[in-house]
């Protein structure tokens, strides 16, 4: 089929009867003329009595090598400083070291957090764009069968998650917020409002889509292809549209909890991480969703931690000194101590004879290896529940790194995702992982 010589205006958009409008995505077609040159060619019937989940922490700014490694592998490892704070949970996690995303040496190491769950290459340099995030990969398989597809949450920075079009997806801070959403139940008139919403957006998207068909017509191959995948993704939408509306009317979980309220005090960044995960664990205890990521921000300021005198952000990069080492080590342990207590809280939930954490594939971890020298190579992954084998520390090649996406795979796939690769991967697992299923 032969291109347009002229090109198509990149403003076209296409519009409903009442006016809303999506943007189109880039076409050739809105590019330079190319002449005749031819181009090729119900929730409760949910049979899943114990659904799988995934959740994805991510500390923006890393943790001390030195004192989470231990000095040997295998399962006889002697315990870490940082370690000791999940000991309780030795034979329910295993720790991995030498792993890493290829090409992440951007401007600015902190950069590689925007592709620590999509391993997109070069972050931060001009023309980067970045791809979809793990989470949501998972999410597009099982997200509508429960009330939320997923959770970004934050405790103050930017989120993890990336759409198929490699754009954030805003993530929620707020644990009051998230809390209404998930357990208060709306008035009448409220819920009323929010399905009017929901029907508008179903309008907009139906008009929008049976006139996209007919634009296929003005165009080539390849753009009639992106035309396809940008129509896939409001199909997409438009199912999650329908599913919703099921839900505003479902009554909400009810909870053995009063509402709780923000911390609002930015130095108590460790109570602020404590109340969130207590919220995630309600929303997995609840199937509220399966698919949570948590970004741990870091701050630029000193944290109420005891025997911390000097801002945080500062401290990571620390170049070595003894001094702002050992105070950086009060507060990475202090986080350590946090996520042990929201293991905790996933163990002690039973779930079919089983405890939520034996269902819950945690990762927790860094972009950055070494956050003193903005290195984004060996990075620090815990994995902690989800029904396989524990208790080991590996170790890879640290000057080789093993793709992080190897284990990527494998999560995916232990969600139901029938995928061989995925970013950077290279295998559809990694060394001393293994299920016990």
């Amino acid at each position: 089929m032969l291109i347009p010589t002229r090109p198509m205006s990149r403003r076209r958009l296409l519009r409903s009867a009442g006016g809303a409008a999506l943007a189109l995505p880039f076409l050739e077609a809105m590019g330079p003329s190319l002449g005749s040159r031819v181009l090729g060619n119900d929730h409760a019937a949910d049979s899943e009595r114990t659904p799988k989940r995934f959740v994805a922490i991510c500390a923006s700014l890393g943790f001390h090598g030195d004192h989470l490694f231990p000095e040997s592998t295998g399962r006889d490892y002697a315990i870490t400083p940082y370690l000791e704070k999940v000991q309780r949970h030795r034979d329910d996690f295993s720790l991995f070291s030498g792993l890493s995303h290829p090409e992440q040496n951007g401007n600015n190491g902190h950069a590689s957090e925007l592709t620590w769950l999509t391993a997109a290459r070069r972050p931060g340099l001009a023309g980067f764009r970045n791809t979809i995030s793990l989470d949501q990969l998972i999410a597009q398989e099982i997200g509508l069968k429960t009330r939320f597809p997923f959770l970004a949450l934050t405790t103050g920075g930017q989120s993890l998650s990336w759409t198929s079009s490699g754009v954030e997806i805003p993530a929620q801070h707020s644990p009051a917020k998230l809390f209404t959403a998930m357990f208060v139940d709306g008035k009448p008139h409220e819920v009323e409002a929010d399905l009017d919403r929901l029907r508008r957006g179903r309008s907009v998207l139906d008009t929008v889509g049976s006139r996209a068909q007919s634009l296929k017509r003005e165009l080539g191959i390849r753009d009639q292809q992106k035309l396809e995948e940008y129509l896939h993704s409001i199909r997409d939408l438009e199912s999650r549209l329908q599913q919703s509306e099921g839900w505003v009317r479902r009554p909400k979980p009810v909870v053995d909890e009063e509402p709780v309220s923000d911390i609002n005090d930015k130095a108590l960044a460790i109570e602020r991480q404590k109340l969130m995960y207590r919220i995630i664990a309600l929303a997995l205890q609840t199937d509220s969703t399966r698919t949570v990521t948590f970004q741990l921000a870091g701050l630029n300021s000193v944290p109420q931690i005891p025997g911390v005198q000097s801002d945080w952000h500062g401290l990571s990069h620390h170049g070595k000194d003894p001094e702002k080492i050992a105070e950086l080590k009060r507060i990475e342990a202090a986080e350590w101590g946090a996520f042990g207590e929201f293991l905790d809280q996933l163990k002690s939930i039973e779930e079919n004879n089983q405890s939520l954490l034996d269902h819950t594939a945690v990762m927790f971890g860094s972009n950055l290896g070494n956050a003193s020298a903005h290195d984004w190579r060996n990075l620090p992954i815990l994995l902690a529940g989800g029904g396989y084998r524990h208790g080991e520390y590996v170790a890879h090649d640290a000057a080789n790194n093993t793709p992080l996406c190897n284990l990527y795979v494998d999560l995916a796939r232990r969600m139901g995702l029938e995928i061989d690769a995925f970013g950077s991967s290279t295998a559809t697992g990694i060394k001393g992982l293994e299920s016990t299923t």
